[in-house]
């Protein structure tokens, strides 16, 4: 276990998070899917680790609750016991109309009163788990009611994805939000990025030199990123099918798994020493050749087919309606800067596919020269370093070794690590996480506004080549593993999507 002496001479234990700042927290959207299905849990969570000191939620919404109404529901959703009890002790709601000054009013007041009751400093942490379209409206009365300021407390803003709909529309959105914040005080959440295995990419790349000297063109035939989701659209059919799967998970969580990838060793571990280098890989990336997409990019549909032996419907049944909107997308493309020159990398993301999983590979090149040739007329298995973000976070190495027997008996060997073998520990949600480097101003594992921006402008031409030309649409079944065109996009090259029958 390492320790550290910090500025004030103190120790702390480096595995031990810090314990925020007393702080209230604002969640508009308050009455919503994500309020409860992960916003309270997270925090109540934190609360039961200790984390929480002199805090408040206030939970803002256009549903007429009571505070007692709202704290019953929160009571419903997370159980009933003396810690829980003690949580809604904390728990406010306060109804309103987004457009409306009156809200704002009352919430100054409200806040006000809150701040002073729980000793917070008035520092305040505001959340928005709104539909996008509201947002400018929140921002904006923010900024009316000097709720933005900061003095000797801080104000933070956390902003759920999508953060636009394309270039144009993410500037604008953040051109209205610099007129009220500082980037400082905007944290847009990835809640990919809370992942403890994705985390974890900048442990296993720049804490280990074995890795270092390797990670290259020179011994790195290729990286695989597959992000598998055997769900379909569920409740969230109104928002996909006017964002598709680019949007919606290339864009940024897979383009932020890229970077972490992908980066140079950042000077520190900065937050923002690590943009910075987020946004070089950014800015390599080769712009796609629109005239030939479907050399470069794959996208799909699915249709009616089976899943673990149940019958699951076509996404057109789901939304009801005829829509071209992507379920699925693979992808290839270059970074032409002097680590990766050369190194292809294959993406594919979809719904309804065969399984749930989630996972980097980073394929690295056969050895020089074979003297196992005359015995083994199959290719051997190059080695390869497989990252898992889900299920059964972890990793492996898969190298080559003699098997017992035969003096030139080869067989490939997995050496695996899995979280849940090794740490005794409970597992922490993406948006715990998230919500405590917000209250303690890190923002390592949140966007910043260039690198949201630089991301873009890769996607935007494809969106409006999608949206201009008629651009074929693949289907597949759902249970497969997407429509046998994105096969063709890495065997075109020799290479193979790697295979998860055994997950």
């Amino acid at each position: 276990m390492g320790f550290v002496e910090n500025k004030l001479g103190s120790i702390v234990e480096l595995c031990e998070d810090p314990t925020p700042d007393p702080a209230g927290i604002i969640i508009f959207g308050a009455s919503g899917d994500l309020s409860f299905r992960k916003l309270f849990p997270s925090i109540f969570k934190l609360l039961k680790n200790r984390k929480l000191v002199n805090f408040y939620i206030l939970g803002v919404g256009r549903t007429n609750y009571s505070d007692e109404e709202f704290k019953e529901k929160i009571r419903k959703s997370l159980g009933n016991n003396e810690l829980i009890s003690k949580f809604l002790n904390h728990v406010y709601f306060l109804s309103g109309d987004y457009d409306n000054d009156e809200l704002y009013l009352n919430l100054k007041k409200r806040l006000e009163i809150l701040d002073e009751k729980h000793n917070t400093k008035n520092n305040r942490l505001f959340y928005f788990a709104t539909p996008p379209h509201i947002y400018l409206p929140i921002i904006r009365h923010l900024g009316k009611f000097d709720l933005n300021q900061e003095y000797e407390n801080y104000s933070r803003v956390i902003i759920e994805k999508p953060f636009g709909n394309d270039l144009n529309s993410a500037k604008n959105l953040d051109n209205e939000l610099h007129k009220c914040l500082n980037e400082k005080q905007i944290y847009r959440i990835d809640h990919y990025l809370g992942k403890e295995t994705v985390q974890n990419i900048l442990m296993m790349r720049f804490a280990n030199i074995v890795f270092e000297p390797i990670w290259n063109y020179k011994y790195i035939d290729h990286i695989q990123i597959t992000v598998a989701e055997n769900l379909g659209v569920e409740n969230r059919i109104g928002y996909f099918d006017n964002a598709g799967l680019l949007r919606d998970m290339f864009q940024n969580h897979i383009l932020q798994l890229l970077t972490l990838i992908t980066m140079e060793p950042p000077a520190s571990l900065d937050a923002d020493m690590i943009h910075d280098e987020k946004i070089k890989v950014l800015k390599s990336i080769r712009p796609f050749d629109l005239d030939n997409l479907n050399n470069y990019i794959i996208r799909g549909q699915y249709t009616d087919g089976y899943i673990n032996g149940e019958l699951k419907k076509s996404y057109i049944d789901e939304v009801q309606k005829d829509s071209k909107t992507e379920t699925f997308i693979a992808v290839k493309l270059l970074i032409d800067n002097w680590r990766w020159s050369g190194v292809p990398f294959y993406i594919r993301t979809g719904k309804r596919l065969k399984k749930k999983v989630s996972e980097v590979s980073i394929i690295f090149k056969d050895v020089p020269h074979s003297i196992f040739s005359d015995f083994y007329p199959v290719k051997i298995e190059p080695n390869a370093l497989v990252i898992r973000i889900q299920p059964d976070e972890g990793f492996k190495l898969v190298l080559q070794a003699k098997q017992p027997g035969s003096k030139i008996c080869i067989n490939t060997l997995n050496m695996e690590f899995k979280y849940k073998n090794f740490f005794n520990y409970e597992p922490q949600d993406a948006y715990e996480r998230l919500i405590l480097d917000a209250l303690l101003g890190d923002q390592t594992l949140y966007v910043r506004n260039d690198v949201m921006e630089e991301s873009w402008k890769l996607v935007t031409p494809i969106l409006e080549k999608w949206e201009n030309e008629k651009i074929e649409l693949y289907y597949y079944p759902s249970g497969s593993w997407g429509p046998k065109e994105s096969n063709r996009l890495i065997e075109k090259d020799n290479r193979k999507w790697r295979n998860y029958e055994d997950i």
